[in-house]
């Protein structure tokens, strides 16, 4: 099945980078327990060694679970290949370190992930690789951070907490114009189902297969995709890095992506009904969710998008204990960290992720105490909204 023929859809989450017969004739992807796979003899041990046949050697370096996973990524996401990791930070880091050395130098959009942004800012630092933050979406700012050194250029789409949208064609045909400068987009929040990063030039993406790909909040994830020779250098790195997915985790995110287009259809309906809600609320200051005309990047949405997502981002009228109270007044979302599963979660970023910081710091790096992260689940429409609605009586 041809990726350029096929957008990120049901069938392809189905059927793509899927192989006949299966072991057993089973239907679904055996789960290969092993750690290490035995030769049948010295020659065969020989024919491996000077790669003349191509075969699982020992578990760090692959799996035939992981594989069929990595073969399916690589179809959704349009690429040569694809790789899975034990984690998204896992797959993220890896990326970078394959990529960056001493001496080299990273940009990172300003509005990343904040582990994301870790890692560059001062992990990266220790190894002698510099760094420059540019604001969202500034494609001046960007340009001019460029140097000769300059390896990597990093952002999200759409971002965390507040859902920007890049434009992805821009960043690109700005990095186009220096040979040795790489792209990288964690795409977590979009899917490929609602964007494929690699339809406009980007040179690797990244998701936390956790969340959508998964689907159901019982896995932990990471894919890194891309062409052959950058997902190669990604690999070695894995190699040594030791940070490849294991078979157990790679046939529950099989599972999971096999719904993947169902879950995100339903997910993208019902955020963006909720969306319209809470903006025409009196209670509510403001709504970030980049299928409302309103948002800065909706635009950038429109164009790119085939949905808007499932994470919708506000502002209740109110304070820190207030914005609680309303979260706690919510009956079907659960209060977590995370998204992309089929139970919707909430959170209070002020609390989940910078209870450290006072108001004050909180807002110098734009996260206010009244803003809620809505992760939308697959429950029903109207479920959800009368909920929203009942709840913020109690503001």
């Amino acid at each position: 099945m041809s990726n350029s023929k096929f957008p990120a859809n049901s069938t392809l989450a189905v059927h793509g980078g899927e192989h006949w017969p299966k072991p057993h004739n089973a239907i679904t992807t055996p789960i290969s327990a092993t750690a290490t796979y035995s030769f049948r003899d010295t020659a065969e041990l020989v024919s491996f060694m000077e790669g003349d046949i191509a075969r699982e050697e020992y578990g760090r370096y692959g799996n035939p679970t992981v594989s069929a996973l990595e073969a399916k990524l690589a179809a959704l996401e349009g690429t040569e290949r694809a790789l899975a990791f034990a984690s998204g930070m896992a797959a993220i880091t890896t990326a970078i370190f394959a990529l960056v050395k001493s001496g080299s130098h990273v940009v990172l959009f300003r509005d990343c992930y904040r582990r994301t942004r870790q890692f560059v800012t001062q992990t990266l630092d220790r190894f002698g690789v510099t760094h420059t933050l540019v604001d969202s979406g500034d494609m001046a700012g960007l340009a001019q951070a460029i140097r000769p050194e300059t390896r990597l250029v990093i952002s999200e789409a759409p971002t965390n907490p507040y859902l920007h949208v890049l434009d992805l064609d821009a960043m690109v045909a700005v990095t186009k114009q220096h040979r040795s400068v790489k792209t990288l987009i964690d795409a977590t929040f979009a899917t490929p189902v609602n964007l494929r990063p690699s339809d406009h030039g980007v040179d690797l993406i990244v998701h936390s297969a956790t969340k959508y790909f998964g689907g159901h909040n019982d896995v932990l994830g990471g894919t890194v995709a891309g062409n052959t020779a950058l997902i190669s250098l990604v690999q070695e790195a894995r190699d040594v890095l030791g940070g490849i997915m294991d078979p157990h985790a790679a046939y529950l995110i099989i599972r999971g992506l096999k719904t993947l287009g169902l879950r995100v259809a339903q997910q993208n309906r019902s955020a963006l009904a909720i969306a319209h809600a809470l903006e025409a609320h009196p209670k509510v200051r403001a709504v970030h969710y980049p299928g409302l005309a309103s948002h800065g990047s909706h635009a950038n949405a429109s164009r790119q998008m085939r949905g808007f997502g499932g994470v919708v981002s506000f502002e209740i009228a109110s304070d820190l204990a207030g914005t609680g109270r309303f979260i706690d007044a919510l009956t079907i979302p659960r209060i977590g960290p995370s998204l992309g599963g089929v139970e919707s979660l909430v959170e209070q970023p002020a609390l989940m992720s910078f209870y450290n910081l006072t108001t004050e710091q909180r807002e110098a790096v734009g996260i206010k105490d009244s803003l809620v992260r809505y992760a939308v689940g697959i429950e029903e429409t109207d479920d959800l909204l009368v909920d929203l609605m009942r709840a913020l009586e109690s503001v």
